[in-house]
């Protein structure tokens, strides 16, 4: 009877791990739950592939860790007719090792594997086919396409009579698909953040500071822009929208703003902040 409760509570746990692994098969939990599908631009599937590897690990840790608590709780459970306290153990070196070293060698791997993707994200790309410079300002974006001398401005969203976010007219960037990008990131005010949610990573735009990010958009889209960074009362609406394109059309949209009086490039002279080190108007001496 006692080996029958004990198969019981070994098939328990085995059968949830066995339902996790099996539901672990559909593309949304391979991807992470993540935004995107993975290739959107060069390095999302290096970020994809850290999130998901680390959560692999750390639910390792965790079945580890719940199997062990269980173990302990059945095993020495009171049973019936005893009395007092079991025999209490004070030290045990084994264990206290392991639960020393294997916490330090996942910490240690974690940031390997990090600094490892992030150092290849942030590496800079020499010649990029494409540069632009993003402003940020609040609550909405200017785009300076450098290379091809030509910009376009931007306005913050709108609420419609039910609520709900206006994004008819949210500023656009436009990218062409399969060339190397840098932008160049810059902010008027305040402290913004640019996030791309589908490309999985952002960068914060820093009065006074420049900032870069490089990447290549590999998937034909439209994708939705934010900023990631609280930055005063309508920061909900400071959003925008990424389309990337064919060569082609990069090509007819760059000339259709240059046509409309959209060329030549919009600088930083309607900045908030006039007293900033290296400007030339602040007192340095």
């Amino acid at each position: 009877m006692r080996s029958n409760r004990r198969l019981r509570w070994i098939a328990i746990p085995l059968g949830v791990l066995v339902t996790i692994a099996l539901a672990g098969c559909t593309p949304e939990q391979l991807h992470g739950w993540l935004p995107g599908s993975g290739e959107t631009t060069n390095h999302t599937s290096s970020v994809v592939g850290l999130w998901v590897t680390s959560w692999i690990v750390l639910l390792a840790v965790g079945v580890v860790t719940w199997g062990l608590i269980i173990w302990t709780a059945v095993v020495y459970r009171r049973r019936k007719g005893q009395t007092g306290l079991p025999v209490q153990l004070r030290y045990n070196l084994p264990i206290e090792m392991f639960y020393t070293i294997v916490p330090l060698f996942l910490v240690l791997g974690f940031f390997a594997f990090t600094a490892r993707d992030q150092a290849q994200i942030e590496e800079p790309t020499k010649n990029p086919d494409v540069q632009i410079e993003v402003i940020g300002k609040r609550w909405a974006w200017d785009f300076n396409y450098v290379t091809d001398d030509a910009y376009s401005t931007g306005v913050q969203a709108t609420f419609n009579a039910n609520g709900s976010i206006n994004t008819d007219n949210l500023p656009v960037l436009y990218l062409p698909v399969d060339k190397t990008i840098e932008i160049k990131i810059e902010s008027r005010d305040v402290i913004h953040s640019f996030w791309v949610v589908d490309f999985l990573y952002k960068k914060d735009m820093i009065p006074g500071k420049s900032n870069y990010m490089y990447f290549t958009p590999t998937e034909l889209g439209t994708f939705q822009g934010k900023c990631a960074e609280l930055c005063g009362e309508y920061h909900s609406l400071m959003l925008f929208t990424v389309k990337v394109v064919s060569e082609a059309d990069y090509g007819a949209y760059i000339a259709e703003q240059k046509a409309t009086g959209f060329d030549g490039q919009i600088g930083l002279e309607y900045n908030v902040n006039q007293n900033l080190p290296g400007n030339g108007s602040s007192d340095e001496g």
